[in-house]
């Protein structure tokens, strides 16, 4: 932006950012007229088939699904697509076949002693065997890289050193190898975020207990000792497929300490509040982890964007208890026990909570031992992968990465197809104009994001104003369709 060219582009990428801006915020007006009630309008576009939407295969029209196809690599988007064929399309539909039998019958979908039981803890211990194996390596390329230092002098006599050679492989081009060069200029000395933590979490030993009397001292210690844990896993994660799972590691946690405590000393009250001291760690770490991503991608310092999340964290203090007052004394939240509370998962949490506590943690049949046989399932395609890297196998290019499967097996469908089109609308780009793709397919998928955010502000004014959608539209088997058209002919009713 400081040159007339880069003047030029900024104004062409500003421009195309508002286009698709504006037109995902106008595509949204007009699905919402057609969204009557739950299951209405275009967010349930089976474009595979009925049978496929009945497992979740479909077209929901969230642009921020294609716009993180648009900035993720297309390994990280067909990864995502086998992950969701083999949970979604194989394993999840045989487990219900097992209904009644492995877990029982007329469970809601959110119950942890069913389907969906199977579902968190698979996903997460195949994704915490991918990460630790991952921290594992990274700890010993990081300490063999800084007892065998091989320092450079980079363009501007300073030096320049990277902890792994997959950087060098990548960086192929002036713009990659001056980016990789500030971000690790300026790395923020290791012993400061320590510190920081540390202090910060002494602090939260000694606050917590006071307010949740059924907290321990020892039971924070605990969370805030496993936290980096999870934090590092999530962020991992995080940063290759744009998945923010905090609150599964949140639920998990929220098992193992109400297990711990128990129901009599007031074990809800403790999952809950580690559940949550769980979950601010963990969203935190990946949060951080896209935030010095985009200042990797904008040259932006390491030490700038930690000053400006501190000084985030400190008005954050300040300004989420009375954004959470006000939606509380709109909803409601607590007072009345309806469809329209915000609260809904309140139930769902508690209820993980309570479940903690009944023998045999309430899961269901065999849940420890598909998750022991897709740990190691995980743990040998990553392994092999990174064997395949070493040696430079040709079979690499067809091994997919195994933290986008995992993800896939616990979020719906409809992300991975959504930035399956974002992958594809790439692909045409680049095949009809790859240096205008380059260019503004960036500020493209901004756009789209940044709309689809938009949106969500203009949905809660809508439901704040208690205004309702006039006209429904579904998706019916023609089978289906006959049957309706028979019933309203029967009532004098138009077809």
């Amino acid at each position: 932006m400081h040159t007339p060219q880069g003047a030029k582009q900024a104004s062409q990428q500003l421009v195309m950012l508002l286009k698709t801006l504006f037109g995902t915020v106008a595509w949204s007006i007009f699905e919402w007229f057609f969204a009557g009630r739950r299951g209405c309008g275009f967010q349930a576009f089976p474009v595979f088939g009925l049978t496929a939407f009945q497992r979740g295969f479909y077209f929901d029209f969230s642009m921020t699904n294609v716009g993180v196809g648009m900035f993720c690599p297309y390994k990280i988007t067909i990864s995502m697509l086998a992950g969701s064929l083999v949970s979604w399309g194989l394993i999840w539909p045989y487990i219900q076949t097992k209904e009644g039998d492995w877990y029982p019958q007329g469970l809601d979908r959110d119950n942890i002693s069913g389907i969906n039981g199977y579902r968190v803890f698979i996903g997460v211990s195949m994704i915490l065997a991918d990460s630790l194996l991952h921290m594992l390596y990274i700890l010993v390329r990081t300490l063999y890289t800084m007892y065998n230092p091989q320092p450079r002098q980079s363009s501007n006599g300073q030096p320049f050193r990277c902890l792994s050679v997959v950087l060098d492989r990548s960086a192929t081009s002036f713009d990659d190898h001056r980016r990789t060069q500030v971000f690790l200029r300026d790395r923020i000395p290791a012993v400061a975020p320590i510190i920081g933590y540390v202090v910060l979490s002494v602090i939260s030993t000694l606050v917590i207990p006071q307010l949740y009397t059924q907290l321990r001292y020892h039971h924070v210690a605990f969370a805030y000792i496993i936290a980096p844990v999870f934090a590092f896993c999530n962020a991992y994660g995080n940063g290759i497929t744009d998945m923010n799972i905090a609150t599964t590691y949140g639920k998990v946690s929220l098992l193992i300490f109400s297990s711990w405590v128990g129901l009599k000393d007031g074990g809800v009250v403790v999952g809950l509040a580690a559940c949550a001291i769980i979950v601010s760690n963990v969203s935190t770490a990946s949060d951080l982890m896209q935030d010095h991503k985009t200042g990797y991608i904008t040259l932006t310092s390491p030490h700038t964007i930690t000053i400006c999340q501190v000084a985030g964290t400190v008005l954050g203090c300040v300004v989420n208890p009375v954004i959470f007052s006000i939606f509380y004394s709109v909803y409601n939240s607590g007072a009345h026990d309806d469809s329209n509370s915000i609260g809904r998962y309140a139930k769902v949490y508690r209820g993980i909570a309570m479940l903690a506590m009944t023998e045999k943690n309430g899961l269901p049949k065999h849940t420890m031992l598909l998750c022991k046989v897709f740990v190691m399932l995980a743990m040998s395609i990553s392994m092999l992968r990174e064997v395949s890297t070493h040696k430079r196998w040709r079979v690499l290019r067809y091994i997919p990465s195994t933290i986008g499967m995992d993800v896939a097996f616990f979020v719906p469908p409809t992300i991975p197809v959504g930035m399956a089109v974002g992958s594809t609308m790439i692909y045409l780009w680049g095949r009809s104009d790859r240096d205008d793709m380059r260019l503004m397919s960036p500020a493209a998928a901004c756009g789209m994001i940044c709309g689809d955010g938009f949106v969500s502000l203009l949905s809660s004014t809508l439901t704040l104003l208690k205004a309702a959608p006039p006209i429904c539209i579904m998706f019916v088997a023609r089978g289906v369709n006959q049957s309706l058209d028979a019933f309203l002919a029967a009532k004098g009713m138009p077809t």
